[in-house]
């Protein structure tokens, strides 16, 4: 996985996130604000709530939602060894699914870092 396709990937994402949000504006828009809202810097730093949303990613099986969560947990500084960790528990309460959907994700973590 290349960082350009990972790049690729998240522009073709946030352009149907931006379809989306013209075809429903007002739904859209509330999940923005949600999205917002739940991860702002609180009891919990962004970075954790970044990874927390991760392994829900990974254990739902959304590959979107992996790089989405992915970047933005690196964006807040989420070490490679943090992010495995939250793959640990992904896996823990996911199976073998949850394991195939975080190799992708330490796969992306990587694309995004150059750290292969």
């Amino acid at each position: 996985m290349s960082e350009q396709s990972i790049s690729n990937e998240l522009k073709s994402m946030n352009l149907r996130f931006a379809a989306l949000g013209k075809a429903l504006p007002q739904v859209m828009g509330a999940f923005r604000n949600l999205m917002s809202e739940a991860s702002k810097s609180g009891s919990l730093a962004p970075r954790v709530k970044e990874l927390m949303a991760l392994a829900i990613a990974v254990h739902k099986g959304c590959g979107d939602c992996i790089l989405f969560h992915v970047s933005n947990a690196k964006s807040h500084g989420a070490s490679r060894e943090e992010l495995a960790e939250t793959l640990a528990v992904a896996i823990e309460m996911g199976g073998g699914p949850a394991a195939v959907y975080a190799g992708k994700a330490l796969a992306a973590y990587d694309a995004l870092t150059n750290d292969k």
